[in-house]
């Protein structure tokens, strides 16, 4: 009998079906009851309906309460068939979660998966290095799922050691875009290997998706005109400067702040050294003077060696630190004089 279990479990095993285990373990118990009950007969309790399953599963499993047993030899050879079957069970049991969860570790190492997360953030492409930090940027920053789908040129997960999802295949088909759950995203970040990739990936996104925030990197800001004949609410940046990248998928249409600033024309930065005659001042003076009397904004101050950037304002400034504000144009160091002077 023994010799008969062990060949159909190696049958069933290759099978590497879940209903292996529970064919093995029926096939011992309806078995094993009629051969328990010849060789102890009705005198033994533990041949009784109401003991023989608890005994069978504690004994299958080599528990053994001892609260029942087989008085006889040819009880004792049941009762180590039981065992064996039992061990056969388990066996196959942890022979097929060994290789689903095996079948699984493949899947996502090799970007078969299919994502089913809503709200989440998805990388399109991939670049050694620079994309391990946009992703430790996002992950430090937010708690949205991240999930980076590429090109099939890359084989397997590149950076298995985040706890990132991914997706493998033809960045501008619409299916792989679907597995990567690119259309129940929340921010799509398009981050691919040169700028007419960038317009066809960005194309195929625009396709399946309506809501989410789009961020396109761009060697050269002048196509950031043809991705807005895909749609005017795709936010394009510079490929060179990959933290304006996480802060525009974090904070969107900071970009455009950024922008604002470096246009001539525009909101612009100027910098004032705090000339003697003012004396020491508080930022907060700093910032009611150059808000109230003149419509800018305080960024930054130099005191000494240190770099203030949007200081508290009960930091005191000395003659000679420098002020750095916003404004539509430069302020006279006169009237800023005057004004903090009357704000003092």
């Amino acid at each position: 009998m023994p010799i008969f279990i062990s060949r159909l479990l190696a049958r069933m095993v290759f099978l590497r079906s879940w209903a292996t285990p529970a064919i093995v373990s029926v096939f011992v118990f309806a078995t094993a009851w009629p051969l328990m009950a010849w060789a102890e007969g009705p005198d033994n309790p533990l041949v009784d309906p109401a003991n023989y399953w608890w005994w069978f599963i504690v004994t299958a499993s080599t528990v053994g309460y001892g609260d029942f047993f087989p008085e006889t030899a040819g009880g004792h050879l049941v009762g180590v068939y039981v065992i064996i079957g039992g061990i056969a069970t388990l066996t196959t049991v942890f022979t097929k979660l060994a290789a689903v969860l095996e079948t699984a570790r493949g899947r996502h190492m090799q970007g078969a998966i299919t994502v089913t997360a809503t709200g989440h953030i998805v990388l399109l492409g991939y670049t050694p290095g620079r994309t391990e930090r946009i992703a430790d940027e996002l992950m430090a920053d937010c708690d949205q799922e991240l999930v980076l789908c590429t090109w099939d040129d890359v084989a397997t997960h590149p950076i298995p050691d985040r706890d990132i999802a991914f997706v493998r295949g033809e960045l501008t088909d619409v299916d792989v875009l679907r597995r990567a759950g690119a259309h129940r995203a929340s921010t799509v970040l398009v981050d691919v290997r040169d700028d007419n990739e960038a317009l066809a990936v960005a194309l195929t996104v625009d396709r399946i998706q309506s809501g989410a925030h789009v961020v396109v990197t761009l060697r050269d800001m002048a196509r950031a005109s043809q991705i807005g004949y895909i749609d005017e609410d795709i936010h394009c940046v510079q490929w060179h400067t990959p933290r304006m990248v996480t802060e525009e998928l974090e904070s969107p249409g900071i970009t455009e702040v950024y922008a604002e600033l470096l246009t001539h024309g525009g909101a612009n930065t100027y910098s004032m050294t705090l000339p003697e005659p003012v004396g020491t001042v508080r930022v907060g003076d700093c910032q009611r003077a150059l808000g109230e009397q003149h419509g800018a904004t305080l960024l930054a101050a130099q005191s000494g060696d240190d770099l203030l950037v949007n200081p508290s304002w009960d930091v005191e400034l000395a003659p000679g630190a420098t002020l750095y504000y916003m404004a539509a144009s430069r302020i006279p160091t006169e009237r800023l004089t005057d004004s903090l002077r009357a704000t003092v």
